[in-house]
């Protein structure tokens, strides 16, 4: 019976090992190539899994697609809740936590454009390939894991008095995340239309954050 148990621990660390392998590889591979070019058999030689084991521990490549995305979520949460958790950040005032924490849209831009790309990318993937949205809550969990981050730092501001009280926060914040977000990705996509010019993405970025902090400072 010991033997047994032993055994079935080896076999789910090996599982456990050999999908944290795929899901790295594939993440550089997605990150230089994007989602599209890469096959399950470039991944499978990029891990050392044999693609039949991918197929196994997966099922199919908008399943793996998803647990990379969630991946690189995670990662860049883990980033900035160094800063976000620091002394320096929690001793400011409520209005200018918010304000720190709006800018993360302008550093996801101007620092982490191919991700950016990748996310635009796998918006139209999912869509495309009709992922269930069940198969999609862990990864929405790692897109919104700031939320905890910005209502506390909300309530901060209604405490010491630099933000004024909002009637449904949630849907504020929500709003302008949207907003922000899609603005990177469509930046980070290129200019289409005659009329674009991405040369003031920055200011406008900025210009949408200002308008955010305005809103909410208490004056």
């Amino acid at each position: 019976m010991e033997n047994e148990i032993y055994s079935d621990l080896s076999q789910k660390n090996l599982k456990n090992q050999r999908t944290n392998q795929a899901v790295a590889a594939a993440a550089e591979l997605f990150m230089k190539n994007g989602i599209e070019e890469v096959k399950m058999t470039d991944i499978a030689d990029a891990s050392n899994v044999g693609v039949a084991t991918l197929y196994r521990y997966f099922g199919t490549k908008p399943r793996i697609v998803t647990e990379v995305m969630t991946y690189l979520w995670d990662n860049i949460n883990e980033l900035f809740s160094g800063v976000f958790d620091s002394h320096e950040f929690l001793s400011q005032t409520g209005i200018k936590q918010l304000s720190d924490l709006m800018r993360m849209f302008h550093v996801l831009y101007s620092a982490h454009g191919d991700f950016m790309r990748l996310v635009a990318e796998f918006d139209r993937y999912s869509i495309r390939e009709q992922i269930p949205k069940e198969e999609l809550r862990e990864y929405e969990q790692s897109v919104i894991n700031f939320n905890p981050v910005v209502e506390r730092a909300y309530r901060h501001g209604l405490e010491d008095g630099t933000v004024r009280e909002v009637e449904d926060f949630g849907l504020f914040f929500l709003s302008y995340s949207h907003a922000l977000l899609e603005l990177c990705k469509k930046f980070v996509g290129g200019e289409v239309l005659p009329s674009d010019d991405f040369s003031h993405a920055d200011m406008e970025l900025q210009m949408l954050i200002d308008t955010a902090i305005h809103y909410l400072e208490n004056k």
